[in-house]
């Protein structure tokens, strides 16, 4: 198993590769989780792929691990990849990529949004030579207009700023052969956006149209605030016309700056005509202030981005994997143990 140099494992396991390797992060999902393997399991077992289900715990603070623990005995192709602390979904997704022994590997999220049953149709496409199989996203049901139309425009906007084509309504939902896998593993860069690592590596790709279901359960975990940082984060690391945007609006307001004060200086001299008050002035400093602060706060985002990458910090830290070698002895703690014999 190849061990990128952005992760820490605090152990080790070898694993027989497989066709096909199934990744689901998640963080905080009980409700959802017995929900989404026991619809994927029938799937899986209808293709005549072998495969692995990868669930990676992104430090959840409920009984989810005891959940999953208890599943494993009775399905021992399930295995639980459990971090240290929550690192993000982008970090436990680069996690479940490193664990991941497949010549092909879906990612899908716990919640079933993304139904597991176009799985044979991804795999099919696959099959038919192209190395990524992205799923773009049709309609989506249970989200708010505001939502939609928040997404609609990020990713149109990312498109036009990135130099990677980065097809637009498309999520984590994807097929990724493994040699875009491999390639992924090497990229040693902290601060990640995944859809535009999927994007840039480039292979040839399919695209499926399909319609995203509600929660099957629980309670989304992406307010606003945090899909806003998503999407900053997206747009400053495969684009910099953010700076130029900065740059051309500080030149046009200085333009506009330079040509009142000459009017000013002209009425003045020629016409007699007296200074405007302090409404004018005010309105003119609020204005240079606020496009000072936006350009500053755009700068220290690049700043910021390679203040953290300079300092190599691991992206994530393994805690344990837990499968049907390790299920009895994990560092699981007396109380897990314990749900893990009701269930």
């Amino acid at each position: 198993m190849t061990t990128p140099p952005f992760g820490f494992t605090s152990k080790e396991s070898n694993h027989n590769a497989v066709q096909l390797s199934i990744i689901i992060p998640f963080f905080n999902e009980r409700e959802v989780l017995s929900l989404c393997h026991a619809r994927l399991t029938p799937i899986l077992n209808s293709l005549s792929e072998s495969y692995e289900i990868v669930f990676v715990d992104d430090g959840s603070t409920d009984d989810s691990i005891s959940i999953l623990a208890a599943i494993i005995p009775t399905h021992p192709k399930t295995k639980v990849v459990r971090l240290s602390r929550n690192f993000g979904k982008e970090a436990a997704m680069s996690a479940g990529l490193a664990h991941a022994t497949g010549a092909a590997i879906i990612v899908l999220d716990a919640d079933l949004q993304d139904p597991p049953e176009l799985i044979p149709k991804m795999v099919q496409a696959w099959r038919s030579g192209v190395d990524v199989v992205s799923m773009r996203r049709r309609r989506r049901h249970g989200e708010g207009w505001l939502k939609r139309f928040s997404a609609f425009s990020f990713y149109r906007i990312l498109s036009g700023l990135s130099r990677s084509q980065i097809p637009s309504d498309t999520g984590d939902f994807r097929l990724m052969s493994r040699r875009v896998v491999d390639l992924l593993l090497l990229f040693p860069e902290r601060c990640r956006y995944m859809k535009g690592l999927y994007a840039w590596v480039g292979f040839p790709t399919a695209i499926l149209d399909y319609d995203r279901d509600p929660r099957a359960a629980g309670t989304t975990k992406w307010n606003y605030l945090a899909l806003f940082g998503l999407a900053l984060e997206g747009i400053t690391s495969f684009s910099t016309a953010p700076l130029r945007w900065a740059a051309a609006l500080g030149t046009i307001v200085a333009l506009f700056g330079g040509f009142f004060g000459f009017w000013i200086l002209l009425k003045t001299v020629l016409f007699g005509h007296d200074v405007p008050g302090y409404p004018s002035l005010m309105a003119m400093i609020t204005l240079l202030s606020g496009i000072q602060l936006l350009t500053i706060g755009l700068l220290g985002e690049y700043a910021g981005k390679a203040y953290m990458e300079s300092k190599q910090r691991p992206l994530y830290v393994v805690r344990d994997v837990i499968d049907m070698n390790t299920v009895g002895a994990s560092d699981l703690s007396s109380a897990d143990r314990a749900n893990i014999v009701s269930l």
